[in-house]
């Protein structure tokens, strides 16, 4: 499912104009991304979290040079579902197959 599929969806459902509702999903996504650069979690209860995880440093290789290199330690974005959430896919998934 696509961003434009998702706006469609919710503008069937609500009976919004497709403008109206993507901006909204834009402005909802933007807020998410704004907050994670900040440091900041966003938990959303029923649905789940989107949290910064912190990668420690560590030792890669470039193959191609074959020489080894010192990947700094970072911070990435990331997904945690509610157990709601995972436990409805479980179900949903299960039966559909």
């Amino acid at each position: 499912m696509t961003k434009a599929d998702i706006v469609a969806e919710i503008a069937e459902k609500t009976g919004l104009e497709k403008v109206d509702v993507q901006t909204t999903v834009e402005a909802f996504m933007e807020e998410v991304k704004t907050a994670l650069e900040t440091g900041e979690n966003v938990y959303l209860r029923g649905f789940g979290s989107f949290v910064i995880k912190e990668r420690a440093e560590k030792t890669g290789r470039n193959i191609s040079k074959n020489t080894t290199i010192i990947i700094p330690a970072h911070n990435i974005p990331s997904f945690k579902p509610a157990k709601v959430f995972m436990e409805g896919v479980k179900t949903k998934v299960e039966v559909s197959k």
